[in-house]
């Protein structure tokens, strides 16, 4: 009888993890939270310099190496080449995680091109082409790897006002699941990441931590801190996560689960405007 191959574990994946989007938020903590499990770091910014370089301190304080890059994804074809770069730079790459990211506040019938398919390009087709580098140097190193996207609550639920953020996360979760399923031969996974509103800077909150009872419609009263959701990305690029894949983890303190509950509630018309 011919001898049965094990399926590709992934457990011997470079210990270097690229992060877009790390210079704050939940890409810092990120950062900090797998540098202190022993990986290196490639962390990009688009304009925090100075944050971004806050968080490679952060990493050498854990005794790893950082590689620190500026990264514009609104031409994520040229953007996407940094993570050959910091892999280049680092030795390899064994954990992707597509963090970068950024929104509207237009309604859909007063939005124009330009704006719609900026987000999207971002969101969405940078994440794609990052994936698809990192993915490719997976392949041909062959240990496995992690790619981890963070997506948002918004990936499942739509928001008055997101529309090209709303269509873009949905499409991050697709295209996860659809790298899922292609790159499982080669001891890969793909996952995402739902966060619902994190204290952090994008959310207008400047990494502030987050107060009990501020937030009386969500099952957890308040919002979450981003070492939360590193948390989940810590979780999901050990080794120990090597059967989980196509997943969406929501990080939301049980907002997701509130909409036949807290709907009833509404008196107003307001969240129609956004």
């Amino acid at each position: 009888m011919a001898e049965v191959q094990a399926p590709i574990s992934g457990n011997d994946y470079d210990r270097v993890a690229i992060i877009t989007g790390a210079d704050s938020g939940i890409g810092r903590a990120s950062a900090a939270a797998l540098a202190a499990r022993g990986f290196d770091i490639g962390l990009t910014y688009r304009g925090d310099e100075k944050g971004a370089r806050e968080t490679a301190e952060e990493v050498a304080a854990h005794g790893r190496r950082a590689a620190v890059r500026q990264h514009d994804l609104t031409d994520p074809v040229a953007a996407s080449a940094v993570v050959d770069e910091l892999a280049d730079e680092l030795g390899g790459v064994g954990v992707l995680v597509n963090n970068a990211g950024t929104g509207s506040a237009t309604h859909l019938l007063d939005m124009d091109f330009d704006e719609w398919r900026s987000v999207l390009s971002v969101d969405l087709d940078g994440a794609f082409l990052c994936a698809q580098r990192a993915a490719r140097r997976m392949r041909d190193r062959g240990a496995g790897g992690r790619i981890i996207n963070i997506t948002s609550v918004h990936e499942e639920f739509p928001r008055v006002g997101s529309g090209p953020y709303c269509a873009a996360k949905g499409g991050l979760k697709m295209l996860a699941r659809t790298l899922a399923l292609e790159l499982s031969r080669y001891g890969i996974t793909v996952n995402t990441i739902a966060p619902g509103e994190i204290a952090t800077p994008m959310t207008g909150q400047d990494d502030e931590p987050p107060r009990p009872g501020s937030r009386p419609g969500y099952p957890i009263d308040r919002p979450g801190d981003a070492r939360e959701v590193a948390a989940a990305v810590a979780f999901l690029a050990d080794p120990s996560a090597s059967y989980i894949t196509g997943a969406s983890l929501f990080v939301d303190g049980g907002l997701t689960q509130m909409g036949p509950q807290a709907a009833p509630l509404l008196d107003s018309p307001d969240w129609r405007q956004g």
